[in-house]
């Protein structure tokens, strides 16, 4: 049972910075693709970025691409979203996504990113 937990939500200003991470409780992420989304009330849940199983590739929606980057530590413990230049519109609940071999998706309860200022 994949079990994810995010951390670092809070609050910051226009064009500040903040990171994000996502844990899986009791076992490693090695081997499921993981991928960051983000809602707002009302809209559909937005891809935000992802990164491969093995952690060669990783991939960015169109409104972050060149602001938020997206890594692993050693043995893929963790996976972090790094946020710079942050605006108003990424103000979202992020939640964390791990995709395992067999098609199976696994879900955080998310974490509240608020730029304002």
């Amino acid at each position: 049972q994949v079990q994810l937990v995010e951390s670092g939500g809070g609050l910051v200003q226009p064009g500040g910075s903040l990171g994000v991470s996502c844990a899986s409780s009791g076992r490693t992420l090695s081997g499921y693709a993981v991928a960051w989304f983000r809602q707002v009330p009302g809209k559909e849940r937005e891809f935000v970025a992802a990164v491969s199983r093995n952690g060669g590739f990783t991939y960015y929606g169109d409104s972050v691409k060149e602001r938020f980057t997206i890594s692993t530590d050693n043995g893929k413990n963790a996976v972090h979203l790094q946020m710079n230049s942050l605006k108003p519109e990424d103000t979202a609940v992020y939640f964390c996504n791990a995709r395992a071999y067999d098609g199976v998706n696994y879900w955080g309860k998310g974490t509240l990113v608020t730029v304002s200022s």
